[in-house]
């Protein structure tokens, strides 16, 4: 199981939604209208994300652990 650390953001006020960004995973990407759509977006983006490392024989970085009580954090099997 690894633990990553995404920031969502808010869109820009004329388009609305919300993107995210995975800290460890440089260029991996998500978004949606709602927070419940963004999660589930960035999840299938980090599984693609580790998917192409690993068929590319790169490291899939582990993530890291903060313990920040107000960082909502999400996880994935991979």
């Amino acid at each position: 199981m690894h633990t990553y650390t995404v920031l969502v953001h808010e869109g820009e006020e004329d388009e609305g939604g919300y993107w995210a960004e995975v800290v460890e995973l440089p260029g991996c990407f998500g978004g949606g209208d709602t927070l419940e759509a963004v999660e589930q977006d960035i999840k299938d983006a980090i599984e693609a994300h580790i998917l192409m490392l690993q068929d590319l024989g790169r490291p899939v970085p582990s993530g890291v652990e903060f313990v920040e009580p107000d960082i909502r954090r999400w996880q994935i099997a991979v």
